[in-house]
């Protein structure tokens, strides 16, 4: 019973930097290069910049409500 909830509270941890490290480099993507390239001829960042920052939120979100959701019990 224990073992499953320090599981769960790793793999929350483990999502949530995950989710925090995919922010920080779609943050560093749509400054790059490509990204202003991109941005200038159709109006918007890469689609590897946009799939980063929205797979880091997801990511951010399940991390935090795994944690808060194990705390609570």
């Amino acid at each position: 019973m224990f073992i499953q909830a320090d599981m769960n509270r790793i793999v929350s941890v483990v999502l949530l930097a995950v989710g925090i490290l995919l922010v920080i480099l779609g943050i560093s993507a749509s400054n790059s290069f490509s990204s202003d390239v991109s941005r200038f001829f159709s109006g918007s960042p890469t689609n590897q910049t946009i799939w980063m920052l929205i797979g880091g939120i997801i990511a951010c979100i399940v991390g935090l409500f795994g944690l808060i959701r194990g705390t609570a019990k």
